[in-house]
């Protein structure tokens, strides 16, 4: 058989006939020659993410004809899976709550202990609506477009260091318009700096958290796929926090929120940052537990 190999399956046999059952197949062959984990498993997702359908799809319609798009699309990211790319980068895609959200190199990947963090500001509000909202560090705008659509906030500001993130950022707001109600605007500038000027309801960020000399403890599909500035913060990991915990009471009005995640090994040291160095401005500062029951977030509120 003629044609360049692509895992499992030559460039010119990607166009042959075959069914979604066996496609899945060769997808796992693909990935479990690659040593990808549970490589079953991700062959079917991959399926089932470039079809558009939950993950119980292709075992429903095992039997049916694959398109060849559908062939060539999942053969393409079942390459980009087998390089060790993270699987939310490999598939272009990240579920966070009920929103599905364009990921890439460009931001971190979502994660679902940060869901929480949206519960907890949703908690707070308890369903009051307006106001303006602000996600510092927004990356995939994950935090910022969840509570534009479950907040009842009037508007929401999504801010990044990195341009390229903000486009990635912008684009998922464009694809989700239909599920937002909140304007949701984006600027791009370090930490609070795009905020100057603004009176929030809300402060919300999960901000770079990592130690520099914390890298190598992390697991390769973070350390060597993840973009470093969303990560890592000098200070013991701290600086970021440090900043938006000092610029913070100029932004918020009374009774406004501070909503943090945090790196539960420095959390006390968190709930004390705010605690000295707010100069009075916080009254009640709580830490709150994330699914595996470690000190991840912490809410503070402006006196």
């Amino acid at each position: 058989m003629n044609g360049r190999v692509v895992g499992a399956v030559p460039v010119s046999g990607l166009h042959a006939p075959r069914a979604i059952g066996t496609l899945v197949d060769e997808i796992a062959v693909v990935l479990s020659r690659a040593g990808v984990p549970e490589a079953a498993a991700e062959g079917r997702d991959i399926v089932a993410v470039v079809a558009g359908k939950n993950r119980f799809w292709p075992r429903l319609h095992a039997d049916d004809s694959a398109p060849a798009d559908l062939v060539a699309r999942a053969h393409a990211m079942a390459n980009r899976r087998a390089t060790g790319m993270p699987f939310a980068y490999a598939v272009r895609r990240a579920a966070f709550r009920h929103l599905s959200l364009d990921v890439d190199e460009r931001v971190l990947i979502p994660r679902q202990e940060t869901e929480v963090l949206v519960d907890l500001v949703l908690r707070h509000r308890g369903g009051k609506r307006g106001g303006l909202v602000a996600d510092v560090g927004t990356g995939s705008g994950a935090i910022a477009l969840a509570l534009a659509a479950e907040g009842h906030f009037d508007r929401v500001i999504a801010t990044d260091v990195a341009a390229d993130a903000i486009a990635v950022a912008r684009e998922n707001a464009r694809v989700l318009n239909a599920k937002t109600s909140a304007v949701v605007e984006f600027r791009v500038g370090d930490l609070l700096a795009p905020l100057r000027g603004e009176l929030l309801d809300v402060l919300v960020s999960n901000p770079p958290y990592i130690a520099f000399d914390e890298a190598m403890a992390l697991p390769a599909s973070v350390r060597d796929w993840e973009p470093s500035h969303a990560l890592f913060s000098g200070g013991h990991g701290l600086d970021a926090t440090r900043k938006i915990i000092e610029g913070a009471p100029a932004l918020l009005c009374p009774g406004g929120l501070l909503a943090l995640e945090v790196d539960s090994r420095r959390a006390l040291q968190v709930v004390e940052l705010i605690a000295a160095g707010g100069g009075g401005a916080f009254g009640e500062i709580a830490l709150h537990q994330d699914l595996m029951g470690r000190d991840r977030f912490v809410l503070a509120t402006r006196s």
